[in-house]
């Protein structure tokens, strides 16, 4: 790789991860805002929400990147011709063609990074939330229990909590527990909070005092304490996790087992997101090739490039659209699935035929002229001459 090929390469891949970045930062924020009620209703802790929040950062990758790319290569490809670097490349001998190499460089690292996503990481990220919700949505500490309200874990067992505080912290804990016929325990306490080990789950309450009222005595017997365990281990059974679609990793797609009760009811599902991973690489590919053909032809400074680039988004974006159309519509027939793999790799073929070809891109006469024609009417609506 050349002096040229390098310094394209490595303004590709930082305009790449800076886009990448940023949006990726924006949807996550508006996504991690869903589930602020973590931290809010249910109590946990900022680290659980940070936590739970970011594993859905891959997801949000695998669609972001290839639209990141597209945005970095027209922000290089723009940048060389407003320095007029591509002309100088094509009068130095640079074709079209070998001008993409370091771009096809940087995609090959975008597609790589995508491929792992789909195959692993994303699928590993979903899979995660769901174990995790499943255990926060189990404990009945964080989902029974609200403050201000008796919740009723057994028939003969009722606790209040007055608030909840950052760190998982219960202040003003109530306990009445009749579940034992020969006697009654009643528990208040300043304040406790949940502690789970391999013995169980307990209530560890702090300051407070016991009150045991036994059948055939007439006054209780009440006891001071600093600290003490109240096993919860009944009321903090997991439930068991049922993984859907978007957490089956690749290979699970590749070769579901037939006694699989998911895949028995949707395999419409699993094809279609088997091939939205096996097409998840192949997308940068499309996009790169797309907008190189568009904005890579070299130009002067006269002609403009406002059409190409938006002829560019309109395809990319277009191919796109169709793509997740052919997605939900491959669920109930796989004739979708090859129309699909036949647009990605038309446009990658179309694309390297107008690189190959050295096409530029222009604007319809017709259509300039009816632009000129409106800027006329509009400058003299206006009394100013119109400008050429």
């Amino acid at each position: 790789m050349g002096s040229i090929d390098r310094y394209i390469f490595r303004t590709t891949l930082a305009s790449f991860a800076l886009v990448l970045v940023s949006l990726t930062g924006v949807i996550w924020i508006t996504q991690a805002l869903r589930g602020i009620d973590l931290m809010t209703s249910q109590g946990q802790t900022i680290l659980t929400f940070l936590g739970i929040t970011s594993l859905v950062i891959p997801a949000l990758v695998l669609i972001i990147a290839p639209i990141a790319l597209m945005i970095a290569i027209s922000h290089t490809l723009n940048k060389l011709a407003t320095d007029s670097e591509i002309i100088v490349m094509n009068a130095a001998g640079f074709s079209p063609i070998r001008l993409f190499v370091p771009f096809f460089y940087a995609t090959c690292v975008v597609a790589l990074l995508v491929a792992f996503i789909a195959a692993y990481l994303s699928p590993d990220g979903m899979r995660r939330i769901k174990q995790w919700d499943a255990e926060i949505t189990a404990d009945v500490l964080t989902n029974i229990l609200q403050p201000g309200r008796f919740a009723r874990l057994d028939e003969n067992l009722t606790i209040r909590i007055r608030e909840r505080k950052p760190g998982g912290i219960l202040a003003g804990i109530f306990i009445d527990d009749r579940r034992d016929p020969n006697e009654r325990v009643s528990i208040v306490a300043e304040h406790g909070e949940v502690v789970k080990n391999e013995t169980g789950s307990f209530l560890v309450l702090e300051t407070g005092n016991l009150q045991r009222f036994e059948a055939g005595k007439r006054d209780p017997a009440l006891v001071a304490f600093g600290r003490y365990g109240f096993d919860m281990s009944k009321f903090a059974k997991g439930r068991d996790v049922t993984l859907g679609i978007r957490e089956r990793y690749l290979w699970e797609l590749l070769s579901p087992s037939e006694n699989d009760p998911v895949y028995k009811q949707i395999p419409g599902q699993f094809r279609a997101a088997l091939h939205d991973s096996l097409l998840a690489p192949i997308y940068p590919f499309a996009f790169a090739v797309l907008t190189f053909a568009f904005l890579g032809a070299p130009r002067t400074t006269r002609q403009s490039r406002n059409f190409s680039i938006a002829s560019s988004i309109v395809a990319v974006f277009g191919l796109r659209m169709a793509g997740f159309a052919c997605s939900v519509m491959a669920v109930k027939s796989p004739s979708p699935v090859l129309v699909q793999y036949a647009m990605v790799f038309g446009a990658i073929g179309a694309g390297l035929w107008m690189i190959i070809r050295g096409v530029v891109v222009e604007p319809p006469p017709g259509l300039m002229e009816a632009i000129n024609r409106s800027n006329a009417r509009i400058a003299r609506l206006f009394g100013r001459p119109a400008t050429a």
